[in-house]
């Protein structure tokens, strides 16, 4: 008996942001999830840090051993423009996956208390937020203004698509936490990004190759004009262009399915065979049959790692967080 052939229908979205304007981005977020779902789409990706903002070229008055007051108000507004996980703005993504019947990931920068994180979202057809991957590695100034994300938002949620899962940017260059992934069994490797140079490209055909998974990688499109007039820029933009796009899809065998695309807004579609997936694990699983775990072996601490932990209400001793073999 030969088996009905599972192809799932993926979107990437190439577009800007409203830059520091949280409600405005989601409504436009809104309509192109509205577009990819009337092309087919059944999964829809947005790119990283898409609500409010990736804040190219902004240096937030930043020096050694110096801050301004400007960059503390462009931090402030920054703040005030990012997304609490679960506020009404996950609400209203959560509605525009449901109204679209779709698997959404969104790029977003999340406040919790007084940090900011680089984030990633996940949410079912109906709507429902399944979770969220926080930026373990933020890169070079990134550091400024996002924190670190720990060992609790690693997750791979199996679907009815496939198994879902999304590493962010430079992430994608931490060898351990890609293992992670193909050992969560990845198959829809989404790669939101804020890289739209030449070398992206290989990159993600690498992890394609190497996992044996659908890659599905989405950087912006955004020009000058989609910033706020004020938006105190720290570095040469060639005609207006900020982020100049490469959004692109990829199979299991390295091959690209769409894109790269450049120079444009964009929603760029591919069918995914999901069996192309076995196929390719036929001669290399890199976390089965290729991992020689008699030489090699990675321990993940998936442990969330809170500045403050409370025995309130506990009974019995408070254990010791830092001990080997404690409990989450």
């Amino acid at each position: 008996m030969v088996e009905s052939k599972h192809v799932v229908r993926a979107a990437v979205v190439q577009a800007a942001s409203v830059v520091f304007d949280r409600d405005r981005t989601i409504e436009k977020a809104r309509g192109l999830i509205a577009d990819a779902a009337r092309g087919g789409a059944q999964l829809v990706v947005l790119p990283e840090a898409f609500v409010p903002g990736y804040p190219k070229g902004l240096d937030f008055g930043a020096r050694v051993g110096n801050r301004t007051d400007a960059g503390r108000e462009d931090f402030r507004r920054y703040w005030e423009s990012a997304v609490e996980v679960p506020s009404p703005a996950t609400v209203a993504l959560g509605r525009a996956a449901r109204d679209a019947n779709v698997h959404l990931v969104v790029g977003i920068v999340e406040r919790d208390g007084g940090t900011l994180y680089c984030t990633v979202v996940f949410f079912a057809p109906d709507g429902t937020l399944l979770g969220k991957h926080r930026k373990l590695m933020p890169t070079a100034a990134e550091r400024l203004v996002w924190g670190f994300g720990d060992g609790s938002t690693l997750p791979v949620y199996d679907t009815a698509l496939g198994k879902l899962g999304a590493v962010i940017c430079w992430e994608n260059y931490m060898p351990m936490l890609r293992m992670t992934m193909y050992a969560k069994g990845i198959q829809l490797y989404c790669a939101p990004t804020a890289d739209g140079r030449d070398s992206w490209i290989p990159t993600v055909r690498h992890i394609a190759l190497e996992g044996r998974c659908f890659v599905l990688s989405c950087c912006q499109y955004l020009t000058r004009a989609d910033c706020p007039a004020d938006y105190a820029l720290d570095i040469e933009a060639p005609s207006g262009v900020l982020m100049r796009g490469g959004s692109c899809i990829v199979s299991p065998s390295g091959q690209i399915l769409a894109g790269p695309h450049y120079g444009a807004e964009a929603i760029l579609f591919a069918d995914l065979d999901m069996a192309d997936i076995a196929r390719g694990k036929y001669d290399m699983d890199v976390a089965g049959h290729y991992a020689r775990p008699d030489i090699f072996r990675l321990m993940v601490n998936e442990r969330p790692n809170p500045a403050v932990a409370s025995n309130a209400g506990a009974v019995g001793e408070f254990p010791d967080p830092f001990a080997s073999g404690s409990k989450k």
